[in-house]
This record gives C-alpha cells, sequence and structure tokens, in this order.
C-alpha cells in the first residue's frame, strides 16, 4: 500500500474537497482519500492497479490540478 500527499491549490471550498474524495475514491485500487481546503492537500492510499500516474490524470481532468 502506498500513501501519497499532492498539494492542490484549486481547493477553496468543501464542495471542491467532496469532488475530489468522491472522484478519487472511485478509481480501482484507491483505499482512502483525504482533501482538506485549509491546506489544500489531498492524501491518498492506494494500491495497484491505480498509480500516481492515474490519481493525478484524474484530478488534472475535473479540474484540481497538482502543484509541481
Amino acid at each position: 500500500m502506498t500513501t501519497v500527499t499532492y498539494f492542490v491549490p484549486n481547493i477553496a471550498c468543501g464542495h471542491c474537497v467532496h469532488t475530489i474524495q468522491t472522484e478519487l475514491s472511485d478509481v480501482n485500487g484507491v483505499k482512502d482519500v483525504k482533501a482538506d481546503q485549509e491546506s489544500r492537500k489531498v492524501e491518498v492510499t492506494f494500491d495497484a492497479p491505480a498509480s500516481e500516474d492515474k490519481i493525478k490524470a484524474l484530478l488534472a481532468l475535473i479540474d484540481y490540478p497538482v502543484a509541481v
């Protein structure tokens, strides 16, 4: 199991948090998602077949790209 934390500057409200958690939870292999409005961080715990590339791609697709 892998846990990663990303800084997502577009998180602005509770709806953003809900959207991120709902969308990422649907990815096959994702076990847990915690998004925080104040720190603008997203913590994702996952196993294969989920990957960091898939998670980052989905975040970008739903307009919450990871800061680089």
